[in-house]
């Protein structure tokens, strides 16, 4: 990766902001789109002052912040890299899958694995108050982040409202946006969240191997009426994705 690859022209002096945080901007942007891609290295100091014609230590200052964002981390006698993003869930907000990784300057995608309605998932139809004799729809799909395989993620829902999903494609689908247009909305969720290991099939699904350490959520959702209308079960790679919690006192 050479600063050839960069744009010059995003950094300017007149410009009422920071030198250094016009460049963090710049490089952050390229972090972003891939264009600097996880685990390579970025062109060096002299490079980047080249490129935007600021002082090294503008550049520190702006490599500095992003390395304690954790976005670049300096290794010793071969450069600074860019790390893989980490999608961030915050427990004190409803949100879903997609909200989640644009929020983070991400694409977000699916690939579905199976959707099916069906009578037998008895634990799933008790947390979502469904009679026995009733079918509830189980949509299973690979959650992706800029084509990164973040989790894998087992919805169910009641046949009313599967109904309404099945209409749409679910590789693409998000969820709450195909509710709120259809009139159903969601008022609150319970979360649940433990560590498992990856079973060889999961690892293959995700890219990883083994073993490997996932964060496991489970999401029961309520309607405004206080009904429960969703019961998700999502395992996500934990070097990919952490939650983050706000305590007072």
């Amino acid at each position: 990766m050479t600063s050839n690859t960069i744009n010059s022209n995003s950094v300017d002096p007149n410009k009422n902001i920071a030198l250094y945080q016009q460049v963090k901007d710049a490089l952050l942007k390229f972090i972003h789109t891939q264009v600097w891609r996880p685990n390579t290295l970025i062109p060096t100091e002299q490079e980047l002052m080249d490129t935007f014609k600021v002082s090294r230590t503008t550049i520190r200052q702006a490599i500095n912040m992003l390395v304690q964002e954790g976005l670049l981390e300096k290794r010793q006698g071969k450069g600074t890299i860019v790390l893989p993003l980490k999608l961030v869930g915050n427990l004190g907000r409803l949100r879903g899958f997609a909200e989640e990784v644009m929020e983070r300057g991400l694409v977000p995608n699916s690939q579905l694995i199976r959707a099916e309605f069906t009578t037998i998932l008895n634990f799933e139809k008790s947390m979502l108050q469904v009679p026995e004799n009733e079918k509830v729809l189980l949509i299973e799909r690979i959650r992706f982040a800029n084509d990164t395989p973040i989790a894998l993620e087992r919805s169910c829902w009641p046949e009313k409202i599967g109904q309404i999903l099945m209409k749409y494609d679910l590789n693409s689908a998000r969820y709450y946006e195909i509710l709120e247009s259809n009139n159903i909305f969601l008022k609150q969720a319970n979360e649940k969240i433990s560590a498992i290991n990856a079973t060889l099939h999961e690892a293959d699904l995700l890219g990883i191997r083994g073993g490997e350490a996932l964060l496991e959520m489970t999401r029961l959702s309520f309607g405004i009426d206080g009904h429960p209308m969703e019961y998700t079960r999502t395992k996500f790679r934990s070097d990919q994705y952490s939650y983050d919690i706000e305590l007072t006192r």
